[in-house]
């Protein structure tokens, strides 16, 4: 009964935003950052403490600054994202402007199977479905499911409205490898915590546990490792472009290789979260163990 409640509410809420028009809604985001900063403060002390760690130079109200920053971009995230199943063709492909999209279809047509990487960064939702409507391929787009089903069908139909594919997070990798022997796109984000006895790289001067599947897929197959981050402008349009992971002139043990091609991942990541910080999502307990 809680699942359908929420998912009543979640359906509400994307209604209201298409009567209201996406610009109207927008407003409402300093109201919601407002409201999970101050009111009913959602994992409030873990955000702050990761930036605080993360840049240890910044003044106290610095960090407070851009953790509500960092509230506030989520709000305008989840107010787009519940608003995309009423945007027209036209407008998803021009929800983010892509500087380079022909290095990525060059990529695609060497024939080798793409990993798009992307991270819980601007829209990372917008990031997915504005690329495949501009390509006009299909991204095999792999997502973890939410814990509530209803919200989680939701998600995926809205994925999938202009021609992506779902891949579950949990499926077997030999989906994910098979899409990318097949020549296909595989899109994800690859910035959450890995687990206590992963592999683990430089991040913002600590020793980060990260997931080591991208870079598993990316050595097997031989495909590259186009990383893209979107970020949102003034006017609430996203740029992007993409970034490609070298994976030469790698250590011959194969974990170390592994190692290396992440750690090459995280500094992009991290040069773009220390120039638009307030754009990534801190709200995860990135520094658990």
């Amino acid at each position: 009964m809680t699942d359908r409640i929420e998912y009543l509410i979640f359906i509400f809420f994307s209604f209201l935003f298409k009567l209201i028009g996406i610009r109207s809604s927008r407003k409402i985001s300093s109201v919601l950052a407002f409201i999970f900063f101050y009111i009913i403060p959602v994992r409030k002390d873990t955000t702050i403490e990761n930036i605080a760690r993360a840049f240890p130079e910044y003044s106290e109200g610095r960090v407070r600054k851009i953790a509500y920053g960092s509230y506030k971009s989520f709000a305008v995230a989840l107010i787009e994202i519940l608003f995309i199943p009423w945007m027209k063709r036209e407008e998803v492909e021009k929800a983010v402007k892509c500087s380079n999209l022909d290095f990525v279809l060059k990529k695609y047509n060497e024939k080798k199977g793409i990993l798009l990487i992307s991270a819980h960064f601007g829209n990372w939702e917008y990031m997915a479905v504005s690329i495949g409507a501009q390509l006009k391929i299909p991204l095999y787009v792999v997502v973890k499911p939410q814990r509530n089903i209803f919200v989680t069908g939701w998600l995926d139909r809205m994925r999938t409205l202009w021609g992506n594919k779902i891949v579950p997070l949990g499926i077997s990798i030999r989906q994910i490898y098979k899409e990318l022997k097949d020549k296909n796109i595989i899109a994800m984000v690859a910035d959450q915590r890995g687990p206590a006895e992963g592999i683990r790289v430089n991040f913002f001067g600590r020793r980060t546990s990260v997931y080591p599947g991208p870079a598993i897929l990316a050595l097997k197959t031989g495909c590259p490792i186009l990383y893209g981050i979107s970020v949102r402008q003034p006017d609430f349009s996203y740029r992007t472009e993409f970034y490609e992971i070298s994976t030469d002139n790698l250590p011959a043990d194969e974990e170390e290789k592994i190692i290396e091609v992440n750690q090459r991942m995280f500094d992009y990541l991290e040069s773009c979260v220390r120039k638009y910080p307030e754009q990534w999502l801190w709200q995860h307990k990135r520094w658990k163990y």
